[in-house]
């Protein structure tokens, strides 16, 4: 690149000799034909002879040195057009070097790249969130439209939902509510609930009708209608919002936009219960017949919730749901948590390459999932101080109804014996 920089500063030392060649041979005409190259005089008959042949040694003495200039302005044109054309070229190298100078610039601006030296021990960190995609509002301009005034800071909550849990819906918007969360809406799948969230002052963006939806929003269940949202998500994320995706079985105690850390494409609670099945334990396999190697370490960890979860508008989390749908739609019986997990965790290998999602485990104390609140909270009198931010009523299916409402008396309304009526696990 230094080479390059140096050519158009040669160029321009060119230019300035060539000019100046040109000045002197201006120099030159003017000295020695003061009265032009083609002008001539008129005879005058009164000079002598002596006078005619000096006037006619002085003509070509005169015409010899013009023609030897002519020969020499000629080499000089020629070279001239020579440099022009050269400078010419230079002008184009030095157009297309700052164009590929700009667009590599701009490669490690979307990259997040910068050619650094790796810094003392201790000091040096990777890059760990991806940069946002250039939104694009022709995607979908009616929803483009709805999200430019609902949304806060590019951000907000979106539920998916069908008149099949419409009283599951009322909690789930009211809890949301009386949190003052503006920055929210429900992705309709029928009509029905598109009028009930319009009656209730609700946002709401109605589906685009076809086939699939409509099929899903008259006889899908809970998986059905899950396995949708990573579809309809997408457009979300091509016109350049974060969506925190939320099943309308959460219920919401605080403002979560208020502990998001922002620093992954995907920020999800889990579907562990303490520390270790959370953030990450080591499990030992055991196998007598190795002998002396029969203790093998292993990895484990709980999986993601894909009922809860913040994803920031990047290629790789875009990568992430296209992945999602082409899996689930192309296998009966996948289900989206399952494979959502998969696509998230599974390494490159023969045969697979993964996906560079970088990824960040909710508190679970602060995005508590049930089976935490019913198995381990209500019984510890120090947990029980706790306010979490939401709580997910993801281990409960049959009786979530009376869970959720349990919660808020508790959480909300302080009745400090509402979640004492409940077994640990569903019936």
């Amino acid at each position: 690149m230094a080479g390059r920089r140096d050519l158009p500063h040669r160029g321009t030392t060119k230019t300035v000799a060539a000019f100046a060649v040109g000045v002197f041979i201006g120099f030159v005409f003017t000295f020695l034909c003061p009265n032009g190259l083609l002008s001539s005089s008129p005879p005058i008959q009164n000079h002598t002879l002596s006078n005619s042949q000096v006037d006619s040694s002085r003509c070509e003495l005169c015409s010899e040195k013009i023609n030897k200039l002519r020969s020499n302005i000629a080499k000089l044109l020629e070279k001239n057009a020579e440099l022009t054309k050269q400078i010419k070229m230079l002008n184009e190298n030095k157009q297309s070097s700052e164009q590929e100078s700009d667009h590599t610039r701009e490669q490690c601006m979307t990259l997040g790249h910068n050619s650094l030296k790796a810094g003392p021990f201790g000091t040096v960190h990777a890059l760990r969130t991806n940069p946002a995609v250039l939104p694009d509002e022709s995607v979908n301009p009616r929803l483009s439209k709805i999200l430019a005034e609902v949304a806060i800071n590019k951000e907000l909550i979106v539920a998916l939902a069908n008149a099949k849990v419409k009283p599951m819906l009322e909690v789930w918007y009211t809890s949301i509510q009386r949190v003052g969360i503006r920055n929210y809406l429900v992705v309709a799948l029928d009509d029905e609930v598109e009028d009930i969230c319009k009656l209730n002052g609700v946002p709401v963006y109605r589906t685009d009708q076809n086939d699939n939806v409509d099929t899903i929003a008259k006889t899908g269940g809970s998986q059905a209608v899950s396995g949708l949202k990573f579809r309809i998500l997408r457009e979300f994320l091509q016109l350049g919002y974060s969506v925190l995706l939320s099943d309308i079985d959460v219920i919401y105690i605080q403002n979560p936009f208020d502990h998001l850390y922002r620093d992954s494409d995907v920020e999800s609670m889990s579907d562990g219960h303490d520390n270790k099945t959370v953030y990450g334990y080591n499990e030992i396999f055991y196998e007598p017949v190795m002998g002396y190697s029969r203790y093998a370490y292993t990895r484990r960890i709980w999986v993601y919730n894909s009922g809860f979860f913040y994803i920031r508008p990047t290629i790789a989390s875009i990568e992430l749901l296209d992945r999602v749908v082409d899996r689930v739609d192309r296998g009966k019986h996948a289900w989206d948590q399952a494979v959502f997990n998969e696509e998230l965790f599974h390494p490159s290998h023969p045969g697979y390459i993964g996906l560079h999602v970088s990824k960040r485990t909710m508190d679970f104390l602060m995005f508590m999932n049930s089976k935490v609140l019913f198995k381990t909270v209500r019984h510890d009198p120090e947990l029980k101080k706790l306010k979490p931010v939401i709580v997910h009523m993801n281990y409960h299916h049959y009786d979530r109804l009376q869970r959720v409402k349990a919660v808020v008396e508790y959480y909300v309304n302080g009745k400090q014996d509402a979640l004492d009526p409940f077994p640990l696990g569903s019936p």
